[in-house]
């Protein structure tokens, strides 16, 4: 019988930790707020130290057990909870939606994407290896083991709730570990709906928890627990830094994907429609909010009123709408209103250093309520301008004139971000320059930015380390035992 509750007297849901198979009540609330209409919709737990502490206490108990077990029995779970998720895919689809101003479609996208993460790894219970190693001696045999670290802890964004949280649960929990998850204060809802969906499917108590609260309260105690072996974060350049300072204490290893400056470069033989297209698509998505999406746009000066005459139009056309209520629209509200200012100051910044808004530029008039900004174009900006060098996390597009390809490698590498890039041209020469010439995690060709979860998600510079994903993501949680064997 399900020991969770709500407060079903009322709209507004009050949710509960999920530590080790069972639900708690806090103390303590955060308000969730529906970005479209600032109405607060659900009352998520205020996480406290101790509510970390508990949670690793017994992940840590129950850790060696299941890290006995075989790897496919443990994927079992991994596909028991990919059938939960396909069985409530709409209702987590609207959860999403209506907490972080989602569009339907794109939420839509991400539960079922989570559910195919989850399978996905299920898949590999057969097939990560250890090794077998040559020795120097007669009679030895040298082997090298795959191993779990231990507890996993994963801190997720407020952005993709829901399919990063898989991002850690599903890797670690395959590979051995047990794992706490502490997800955003911003978007806990369709997580802890999770939570709730999957508490009959027989996952053993202690193996995972998730729970949440503000990052210097859980995240803090979560980064410097000694019981803790690898701390994944997706967030912030400021939240890894405060991690790895945490983590530093204990040696924890960590695995940080963090902020990004995405540059797109259209060359002069680009597609120019499908550049326009792509490039339109991966800064609007989810309003803007995507770390690894176009943040700042180098045409060559052959073509760059051409493609400006097919941007604007594009731009414009980008409809903006309720994420719940407007089946048509292509974006909605920023998250919170901290982030509708963050934007509107960065806008105001570059028009202070020359930039020029050509279209947009303003938080929206057209609605009365909700963290609106206007899909936003700049032109006549400069290299060292604050808009080409930080991230914005918004709708804005600031578009620079370059000289030259080697000019536009030059000022995309020019940047304490190294995590998503991308080229449009037809030239195979300047693809294969690329290759090796713009530094950066992950480079698209001719493509929106956007990731498959085969491949591996990863940034140069302050954009983090390790990574996420397909078989090298897997790595990250495991460690190696070397075996020698001596023969009598």
């Amino acid at each position: 019988m399900s020991n969770y509750s709500y407060d079903v007297g009322t709209d507004v849901k009050t949710y509960q930790q999920y530590i080790a198979g069972s639900f708690f009540s806090t103390a303590d609330h955060i308000e969730v707020l529906n970005p479209c209409n600032e109405e607060v919709i659900a009352l998520a737990p205020r996480g406290t130290r101790e509510d970390a502490d508990k949670a690793v206490a017994a992940a840590k108990a129950a850790q060696p057990k299941w890290g006995l077990l075989p790897a496919p029995t443990r994927a079992e779970y991994l596909k028991k909870m990919a059938q939960v998720i396909r069985e409530n895919r709409v209702f987590l689809a609207e959860t999403l939606a209506t907490e972080q101003a989602k569009v339907m479609g794109l939420a839509q996208v991400e539960i079922d994407v989570t559910a195919v993460y989850f399978d996905y790894y299920a898949g590999m219970a057969r097939s990560y290896e250890g090794e077998i190693i040559q020795s120097d001696r007669p009679n030895e045999q040298m082997m090298l083991h795959k191993l779990p670290i231990g507890v996993a802890v994963g801190i997720c964004p407020w952005n993709f709730p829901f399919f990063v949280m898989a991002r850690k649960i599903a890797p670690s929990l395959l590979t051995g570990n047990a794992c706490v998850v502490k997800i955003s204060e911003e978007t806990p809802m369709v997580c802890l709906e999770f939570a709730r969906l999957i508490e009959n499917i027989g996952l053993p108590n202690g193996i995972l928890s998730i729970i949440t609260g503000y990052g210097h309260e859980v995240g803090q105690a979560l980064s410097e627990n000694p019981d803790v072996g690898i701390i994944s974060l997706t967030g912030s350049v400021g939240a890894g830094q405060k991690v790895m300072e945490a983590a530093a204490k204990n040696i924890t290893k960590v695995s940080l994907e963090l902020g990004g400056k995405a540059p797109a470069i259209v060359c002069k033989d680009a597609d120019l429609d499908l550049a326009v297209k792509a490039i339109v698509a991966s800064r609007v998505i989810f309003s803007g909010q995507v770390c690894n999406c176009a943040e700042r746009v180098y045409v060559e000066e052959e073509v760059y009123e051409e493609f400006m005459t097919k941007l604007l139009p594009a731009m414009k056309a980008v409809r903006v709408g309720d994420a719940r209520t407007d089946d048509k629209a292509d974006m909605s509200a920023q998250i919170n209103k901290t982030q509708l200012l963050k934007i509107d100051e960065m806008v105001k910044r570059a028009k202070e250093q020359g930039g020029e808004v050509l279209l947009g530029g303003r938080i929206s008039s057209q609605f009365d309520k909700g963290y609106y900004y206007e899909p936003t174009v700049i032109t006549n900006v400069e290299q060292d301008h604050d808009v080409m060098q930080n991230e914005t996390f918004g709708p804005v597009l600031p578009v620079m004139k370059v000289s030259s390809f080697d000019q536009a490698i030059d000022f995309a590498n020019d940047s304490e971000y190294g995590l998503t890039s991308s080229i449009y041209t037809n030239d195979i020469n300047k693809i294969l320059r690329a290759t090796k010439e713009l530094l950066f995690g992950e480079t698209y060709v001719n493509r929106e930015n956007f990731e498959a979860i085969q491949g591996f998600h990863a940034g140069f510079r302050k954009s983090g380390i390790g990574g996420a994903d397909g078989k090298h993501g897997l790595e990250e949680y495991l460690q190696t035992k070397v075996m020698y064997i001596q023969q009598n």
